[in-house]
């Protein structure tokens, strides 16, 4: 059997060296250069494929394309990020900042999962006291969970072997370390490997796997990019530690739709659902404020309603600032421009505030409209509507396009109480929901017009 040899290869372009070096030979670039593994002529123990020693040929036409069976987490939300629920075998990576709530809805899925299958928590970074100690805190069901505080994982998948469990968590990947390589535990390789072992251990038993990983200063998750490709699904866990609202939004998803969000609140029992997360956005004052507009957003595969306000103030500085919270600063200092072509309302001598209330990240372009309007009564210090709904994306020349989903936002709206609603032309709808006014603009200027009637 021929053994695996241990070499350096560059992060940036995969060149292998025998020896380590400051520089890359090939790609030039500096302290790229991390332990890896060259495998021999016959693969080692323990490292055959997903499909076996010998892979299974077929046509298209003769896989099975049946619905992939799916198993509950016992929380809903969870279930909705995940795409309806948990797939046998899957690899869901799941990042946040420290003190987010990570361990904390992992070892609440477990503890219910655990009533119904067998479940394995495996933590690298706490004692079982730990665990158990946060277990009771929270009241959870302890009786049917296993947990194992080991950091090798060779001895890990010996043990889930042995175990046979149904879904097991690893916290986290960072601090998982296999006997193959001499560096010490989160480096890159280590990372790299670990997470492969666990995937094909994944891919051959059916066990779901939950894996816990560090974020780096910048947001990203910690270790080589490749471990979130090798995954199925990547989870990220948003909102400040000392807040009270968590986002659990869906970046990749194999099984499911990407950029779903989930809601949940801490409390001192753990997190909680929010099952409305529109009432929760939309707790604004009792009258009208200027500089605070509601939008529609589509978040995975329902519609969403918050709450953006805007501050409009004189600048003291060469370079008014631009300072965005929820949303692209790049596209606000482009709708700034628009406004002021379009629309005839220059801010180049005004410092300008964005926030999404609640910390959610809009990522599309439907907060265009809002987002001007936030601004332009700001501005003016003349409050708009509070049963005034608006979204659309503004183009560079003015015109204001239709937007996916556009029904389900104005049934949403309507749903909430809303009167009026702002919305591109395109996604006006035949018959308006029940109470809600549509106005239907394609310009810039007749959204204007249409703001302070």
């Amino acid at each position: 059997m021929a053994k695996a040899k241990r070499m350096y290869g560059c992060t940036e372009c995969g060149s292998t060296f025998p020896k380590w070096a400051g520089q890359c030979g090939d790609c030039g670039a500096w302290n790229t250069l991390v332990e890896t593994l060259i495998e021999g002529a016959a693969p080692p123990s323990g490292r055959a494929g997903w499909a076996g020693d010998q892979a299974n040929l077929k046509t298209l036409a003769e896989v099975s394309v049946e619905e992939v069976p799916r198993f509950s987490t016992a929380s809903g939300e969870l279930d909705r990020v995940l795409g309806g629920g948990l797939v046998d075998g899957s690899v869901v990576l799941m990042g946040g900042d420290p003190g987010i709530g990570k361990s904390t809805i992992l070892l609440q899925t477990l503890c219910a999962i655990a009533q119904r299958f067998p479940a394995l928590y495996v933590t690298g970074e706490e004692s079982q006291q730990q665990v158990a100690m946060r277990a009771r805190r929270l009241d959870l069901p302890q009786d049917k969970l296993k947990v194992m505080t080991e950091t090798c994982i060779e001895s890990i998948i010996a043990t889930a072997r042995l175990e046979k469990p149904k879904v097991m968590v690893i916290d986290s990947i960072q601090t998982i370390f296999t006997e193959q390589l001499q560096s010490a535990p989160g480096g890159v390789a280590q990372v790299r490997e670990s997470a492969a072992l666990l995937v094909r251990y994944a891919k051959q038993s059916g066990t779901a796997i939950f894996l816990v990983g560090h974020v780096t200063k910048e947001g990203a998750l910690a270790g080589p990019r490749v471990l979130e490709h090798m995954v199925d699904t990547v989870l990220y866990f948003e909102g400040e530690s000392d807040g009270r609202l968590r986002l659990l939004r869906a970046v990749k998803n194999r099984f499911g739709a990407v950029n779903e969000l989930g809601v949940f609140g801490m409390t001192d029992k753990g997190l909680k659902e929010v099952t409305n997360p529109s009432a929760i956005f939309l707790t604004r004052a009792q009258e009208a404020v200027p500089g605070s507009v509601v939008m529609a957003t589509w978040e995975g595969t329902r519609p969403m309603l918050v709450e953006v306000q805007a501050l409009v103030d004189t600048s003291h500085l060469a370079n008014p600032r631009r300072v965005t919270l929820g949303l692209d600063q790049n596209r606000l200092a482009m709708l700034l421009a628009v406004l002021h072509r379009h629309g005839s309302i220059p801010t180049y001598d005004q410092d300008v505030f964005i926030n999404v209330v609640g910390g959610v990240k809009v990522l599309e372009t439907a907060a265009d409209l809002a987002l001007m309007a936030a601004v332009i009564s700001s501005l003016r210090n003349r409050p708009l509507d509070t049963d005034l709904l608006v979204f659309g994306e503004v183009g560079l020349s003015g015109e204001v396009r239709p937007v996916p989903s556009g029904q389900e936002r104005l049934k949403e709206a309507a749903k909430h109480g809303f009167k009026r609603a702002i919305v591109p032309k395109g996604n006006a709808p035949k018959e308006a929901p029940a109470g809600l006014q549509i106005i239907a603009v394609t310009r810039l200027e007749q959204a204007l017009d249409a703001l302070f009637e």
